[in-house]
């Protein structure tokens, strides 16, 4: 059994806000999202594609183009505020506090390099090691991987290598430096269905063993609830339900998370029958409503959802919705919060 996850958050994520400069209208990817992860705690976004998963992923890297976006807020990652560092800082701070697992590692690996060059390259930017001592690390983390043949792998080049390996190559990569936060955005999209559950699994028991925290970003909830301890839901830019993984699951209380479980098959699913679907499509987040961003598509929104915006409603200590009808989605077992 892991030991308990310190109470102290590692990473503290206050009102952030990113908004793209580039087109004809300002984009406010990021809303104000608020999100703490403590040590040794895997934090899964999920949401649809366009919710802002990945963006806030990458803010905590600082790997938005400065001249078109505008961030805002406070990202606080082991004490030190990412969005006041100095370029060469920044530099320090990539790969060896914060590492990233990006979606697509061919795309991720420099192609005219091998993935053993890579590795060693990270290695001695961020440790005082010889290239022999940085090959030999590199040669550790792919046997830690479990890649096959790991001495030849190590002289290969990322198009040499399938899906799956390089996807384990990506993760050794992003462990080489020893960081204390692993963000991982989507890893297990490209993959086929065996593949992925292997990652996964390693993920789990790399994260356990390094004891990191962890924010995983995916749209598949099976996924997060594979790896995750809590989950955040996003939606238009804002964390719209956030709380352990189980509470989450099986008693959730925003429409929109309801919606997403809804939509997904399931054992209690007949055969046969179609599934849920969420109706609509999501805002424009170059024009968002002035109310609930999720009103035009919920079947409990009132008039009141579309006027004004809803504040965090804390459901239990560690579970709460941002929503202003929680007492249509309570289940009938759960006892109100307010006659407890």
């Amino acid at each position: 059994m892991t030991a308990a996850p310190n109470s102290d958050p590692f990473v503290d994520i206050r009102n952030l806000t990113v908004t793209f400069t580039g087109g004809r209208k300002p984009v406010k990817a990021v809303g104000g999202v608020d999100l703490q992860v403590r040590r040794g705690e895997v934090v899964a976004l999920i949401g649809e594609s366009g919710s802002g998963k990945s963006v806030t992923l990458r803010s905590l890297l600082r790997l938005h183009p400065p001249r078109r976006t505008q961030m805002g807020g406070q990202l606080m990652v082991g004490g030190t505020d990412v969005l006041k560092l100095s370029p060469s800082a920044l530099a320090d701070y990539r790969g060896k506090i914060a590492s990233m697992i990006f979606q697509e590692p061919l795309l991720a690996l420099d192609p005219v390099y091998t993935v053993g060059a890579q590795i060693a390259e990270s290695i001695r930017r961020h440790e005082p090691v010889s290239a022999a001592e940085a090959r030999q690390r590199a040669l550790q983390l792919f046997e830690r991987v479990r890649i096959p043949s790991p001495e030849r792998r190590l002289d290969a080049y990322p198009h040499e290598m399938s899906g799956g390996m390089r996807q384990r190559a990506m993760i050794a990569l992003a462990l080489a430096c020893r960081p204390q936060l692993l963000l991982a955005d989507e890893p297990t999209t490209a993959l086929d269905a065996t593949v992925q559950i292997q990652i996964l699994l390693l993920l789990r028991e790399l994260q356990r063993e390094m004891g990191l925290a962890v924010i995983f970003v995916t749209h598949d909830i099976g996924a997060a609830i594979e790896v995750a301890d809590r989950i955040a839901v996003m939606y238009a830019g804002r964390i719209v339900e956030e709380g352990p993984a189980r509470t989450l699951i099986r008693e959730p209380r925003h429409p929109y998370t309801m919606a997403l479980l809804q939509s997904r098959a399931h054992g209690a699913l007949a055969k046969g029958a179609r599934l849920e679907t969420i109706g609509g499509a999501p805002p424009d987040l170059s024009a968002l409503p002035p109310g609930c961003a999720f009103a035009d598509r919920c079947k409990l929104a009132a008039d009141a959802c579309r006027q004004t915006q809803p504040e965090l409603v804390r459901l239990t200590p560690d579970h709460g919705a941002r929503c202003l009808r929680t007492d249509a989605t309570a289940p009938a077992t759960v006892v109100p919060i307010a006659a407890a």
